[in-house]
């Protein structure tokens, strides 16, 4: 079995590719990785908080490893510590590693990239599957999913803080992407068949955030532009607890 380890990210997609990973006998997947910011002690981009992530890790039963980033971070120092983080898990014979992608080809080209100089392999479970029939599988399997973040410019408040059902699949816009690959919306999954026992929060307040990029950071935009919707910066959370 390849030693491996799967970038978590507290979210919908995450969780569908990480119980058909599981299923894989030729992947031992012992560690869950997850990018935190750590002035604020919140789950990357999902601003979830870090308790919900550790609560959703001990349910899971893996083991789980945070990379910490501060809150106004350059690309070149997200680089220098995900190269720092990857060595140590190089270290520790890691030869795998899986991700929840399905469709962005240049995030997927910046990802190989990068595990290519650690020589550590990238794995895609839902890589170039319809996002319709994902989002449906991932219903039919039981998960529940609430969304925390979205992208102010293409959803409103009344989108954030809401369960993935069959009723907000219809109520998407239909320039929205129904899994958000391309950063309309980020999710925090909190039952299905990965999880020993439902992860229990409260719904609270929702807040209007903007960001401003690095100007003259080309890469720090790369990873903007694929990652939070082409460089919008605006986005509204809901708070879970």
């Amino acid at each position: 079995m390849k030693k491996t380890y799967f970038n978590w990210s507290s979210g919908k997609d995450s969780a569908l590719a990480l119980y058909k990973i599981l299923q894989d006998a030729d992947y031992n997947v012992d560690l869950l990785v997850t990018t935190v910011n750590k002035d604020f002690n919140r789950v990357s981009m999902h601003g979830l908080r870090n308790e919900l992530l550790f609560k959703q890790a001990e349910s899971i039963g893996i083991n789980l490893k945070t990379i910490e980033f501060p809150a106004d971070v350059t690309m070149s120092l997200y680089s220098e510590i995900m190269k720092e983080a990857m060595d140590s898990l190089v270290e520790k014979e890691y030869s795998h590693t899986i991700f929840g992608d399905i469709f962005l080809e240049d995030l997927k080209a910046y990802r190989e990239t990068k595990l290519a100089e650690v020589n550590i392999k990238g794995v895609y479970p839902l890589w170039k599957r319809d996002t319709k029939e994902i989002l449906q599988e991932f219903l039919d399997l039981g998960f529940k999913a609430i969304t925390v973040c979205v992208n102010a410019k293409l959803l409103g408040e009344e989108f954030v803080g809401r369960v993935i059902d069959e009723q907000f699949i219809k109520d998407l816009p239909e320039n929205v992407d129904v899994c958000g690959e391309n950063g309309e919306f980020h999710t925090f999954v909190f039952d299905g068949p990965i999880f020993k026992n439902p992860i229990d929060f409260t719904v609270g307040e929702k807040t209007l955030r903007s960001y401003t990029l690095h100007d003259n950071d080309d890469d720090n935009c790369y990873q903007a532009k694929k990652e939070d919707a082409s460089h919008d910066t605006s986005f509204w959370y809901c708070d879970l607890t």
